[in-house]
């Protein structure tokens, strides 16, 4: 983790000094919705006045006093890296993101994990059916998943243990607990109040389609602003602000944002899901192609990848492509580089038409009308 930090510490470093940016080291808050403070290590500070800011202070482990967390056996997102020993048995509590990927990691380790979800699916934003082959993949790695269950108390036992006591009057036994049910925005040194703006409950700001809060001068993206909060949209969200901050022309379409979740097998994903067609009103079709009716896939063995594409029955335009399971670059094509993977995984639709999809998916998957 550490040696990941440094680096991407020294990229963006670098990427500032390169294009002369000055750097002011300690926490900042508002005076007014024009200065901020400034007071670095040393307790000094000093004043800046600025026609335009961006905040993109990003988040932290959201705490709740129904879990009280120790660093040790009950630990956030963040602490779990710094735990001394592996547990045997690990409680996550929460079924986003971040409680999910950690339930993968140590499950492929070896770890007894329990999951609780008071939602009845884990990842409600990503398309159902892939949801499910991931969650195949959870039970066959012996996960065991408490979904529609609601955490009331967590306890340390006398035994060391950490106890979860469930709204359903359930009680759950593991060596450590992680608390992993969202996060809070960096805002609380910010004083927010003297800009004119507010936060929510979360720590999140509120902004317009140009990332713009209520001063229209001051623009907030990344993780404070929400969800999707992931890395890849956050970077985006900076370029656009930054450009519509100095009044610069600049245009993107979120619709086309590609996800990246590090499940194991990985979720990857871009455009519409089945279910937010289904509610529109879209008219659409699906083709489905499974990777363990390839060669590659039967040589790895794996039974759960999968590639799914969603288009417009009339239109036929591509409405939404989702994998799961690391794709390989080159294991499927029509007659021309259609579509490849990238190393991370993500789906590159270069210029895929409705006849190359046909051609692709033909013998391995169905296509059903909805």
């Amino acid at each position: 983790m550490q040696h990941v930090i440094k680096t991407e510490v020294d990229v963006t470093r670098a990427q500032l000094t390169r294009n002369g940016i000055d750097v002011l080291r300690g926490i900042a808050s508002f005076i007014d919705p024009n200065h901020l403070r400034v007071t670095n290590g040393d307790g000094q500070q000093a004043e800046y006045e600025a026609q335009s800011f961006v905040i993109a202070t990003g988040t932290k482990p959201a705490i709740s006093s129904k879990v009280p967390l120790n660093g040790k056996t009950i630990v956030s997102s963040d602490q779990i890296l710094q735990m001394e020993s592996m547990p045997r048995t690990l409680i996550v509590v929460g079924g986003g993101v971040i409680g999910v990927e950690y339930a993968c990691m140590f499950a492929t380790l070896g770890v007894r994990v329990i999951l609780i979800e008071r939602r009845p699916r884990l990842l409600e934003f990503a398309d159902q059916e892939i949801v499910e082959a991931l969650s195949y993949h959870l039970r066959d790695s012996r996960v065991t998943m408490r979904l529609n269950e609601a955490v009331e108390s967590v306890e340390q036992a006398a035994d060391g243990s950490v106890v979860a006591n469930l709204e359903s009057k359930k009680k759950l036994s593991g060596d450590t607990l992680l608390y992993a049910v969202g996060r809070q925005g960096n805002v609380d040194e910010l004083n927010l109040a003297a800009a004119g703006i507010e936060a929510d409950n979360r720590g999140r700001i509120p902004v317009d389609a140009q990332y713009r809060t209520k001063q229209a001068h001051i623009f907030a993206v990344g993780d404070v602003i929400g969800f999707p909060s992931l890395a890849s949209v956050s970077m985006e969200q900076g370029r656009l602000a930054a450009a519509f901050a100095f009044g610069a022309p600049a245009t993107s379409n979120p619709a086309l944002y590609p996800y990246g979740i590090y499940t194991i097998p990985e979720i990857s994903f871009m455009g519409k899901t089945e279910e937010q067609l289904t509610d529109e009103d879209v008219p659409y079709e699906v083709g489905v192609a499974y990777y363990r009716e390839i060669a590659r896939g039967q040589i790895r063995g794996d039974t759960t990848g999968r590639l799914k594409l969603i288009f417009h029955r009339e239109s036929k335009e591509i409405l939404g492509v989702h994998i799961i399971g690391r794709a390989r670059r080159n294991c499927c094509t029509s007659g021309r580089q259609s579509w490849r993977s990238g190393d991370d995984g993500l789906l590159r639709v270069d210029r895929l038409q409705l006849p190359d999809a046909r051609r692709m998916l033909q013998g391995s998957g169905v296509q059903r009308p909805q």
